[in-house]
């Protein structure tokens, strides 16, 4: 039975060119969404830097003080947009983002008379303490947890990346029905990676042993730790090499962090890489991937990363738990810099081992294919549109 399509406006106050898991998640839903008859109309920030995306519409926007990369839109053209944007025929809202978005879809949605819904991307109570750190942390942890519960009760359904971010919303009292509904990943992107390239094109011997990470260069993502356990792997492998890939505001003082710490020629930072053709053959040139971040609420990389073959070496955290801890394709990290720096030493040693991790890692990648998680997406939304429409 063919089912009708299911028009959705979709608001976010962070979009490409800006690079996040927010970005990345709302870019690989809309691809395999129109695929299951639901056309997706997204509303987001205009940038410096232009940014072509299909059914995309952009509004004007300003420069946030304490958060360079960011924008906040601008009110009233963001409303004008969005009520453009949602033509005749609208059957749901979508709210990606908690800010000027959050706000600006429950107008939509009020004056559409659609149902509304919104992704639970960020863990606010530990990412907000790292952007205002004058504040206490108990304060900004409130603020946080109120904020939550006040939008939710808004809402009609809450999506969330991770059972463990599911758990965390029921402590702050969340009611409203929440579904857990990971992004998916283009499994295929990252499979066919040619790490000899990468290699050659960056000077890095082919027997190096190499640990990667990939994300965002920013304080939440503790790249720090990375770092400082450096030390301890250099007494194990001292050939070892970290690559860092990407960008963002953290990316001077880590800089300066390996430089005082004598990492220079063990600590890499290789800039942000197109994840179209430069970032599979990053992933394909390293031997493990590693991660110490607790603020995730899914993961992305990990899964990118095993999707290339590349072994998981990660502190479980929030969001994170869900991929390290079943232990397929990934080994569960001690959270502590001088453990993680010495049990990295010895499991990036272990070629066979290193194998039959990147066999698992491949099989528990291919089940987080992005095709199945629209699926069941667009099966969300059809369950909240009136069947009467």
């Amino acid at each position: 039975m063919i089912q009708p399509p299911v028009r959705v406006l979709m608001l976010t106050d962070v979009y490409f060119p800006r690079v996040n898991g927010v970005s990345t998640s709302i870019e690989t839903f809309r691809e395999d969404l129109l695929q299951q008859g639901v056309p997706v109309t997204l509303v987001a920030p205009a940038y410096p830097t232009p940014h072509v995306s299909a059914d995309t519409w952009r509004v004007r926007s300003r420069r946030l003080p304490f958060d360079p990369e960011d924008r906040l839109m601008r009110w009233r053209p963001l409303i004008t947009t969005a009520m453009r944007a949602a033509a005749p025929g609208l059957d749901l809202v979508h709210i990606q983002t908690p800010f000027a978005a959050h706000y600006a879809g429950l107008r939509v949605a009020r004056r559409f008379r659609v149902p509304i819904v919104a992704t639970y991307h960020t863990h606010f109570e530990e990412y907000i303490q790292h952007y205002l750190p004058l504040l206490p942390k108990r304060f900004l942890q409130g603020i946080a947890r109120r904020m939550a519960r006040h939008q939710c009760r808004e809402l009609d359904a809450v999506v969330v990346p991770s059972p463990e971010m599911r758990e965390r919303l029921l402590e702050y009292g969340i009611e409203k029905p929440m579904h857990v509904l990971p992004t998916g990943i283009p499994v295929d992107r990252f499979a066919h990676g040619d790490g000899s390239t990468f290699r050659g094109r960056h000077g890095i011997p082919p027997e190096q042993p190499v640990a990667l990470y990939v994300g965002r260069v920013a304080h939440e993502k503790n790249i720090e730790f990375l770092l400082r356990a450096m030390d301890a792997a250099l007494a194990g492998r001292p050939d070892l090499l970290l690559l860092i890939a990407g960008e963002g505001p953290a990316l001077a003082s880590l800089q300066r962090l390996s430089a005082s710490l004598g990492l220079e020629r063990h600590v890499r930072f290789v800039g942000y890489l197109d994840r179209q053709a430069e970032l599979p053959d990053c992933y394909a040139a390293a031997d493990m991937f590693v991660f110490a971040s607790r603020t995730e609420t899914q993961g992305l990389v990990l899964l990118e990363a095993m999707a290339a073959g590349l072994p998981v070496f990660a502190v479980p955290y929030l969001g994170t738990r869900s991929i390290v801890e079943p232990r397929r394709g990934a080994i569960v990290a001690p959270d502590d810099p001088d453990s993680f720096g010495r049990e990295l030493a010895t499991h990036i040693g272990n070629r066979h081992a290193l194998r039959q991790l990147a066999q698992e890692g491949r099989k528990f990648a291919a089940e987080w294919s992005a095709p199945e998680r629209a699926r069941q997406l667009g099966a969300l939304y059809r369950s909240l549109v009136p069947s009467t429409r």
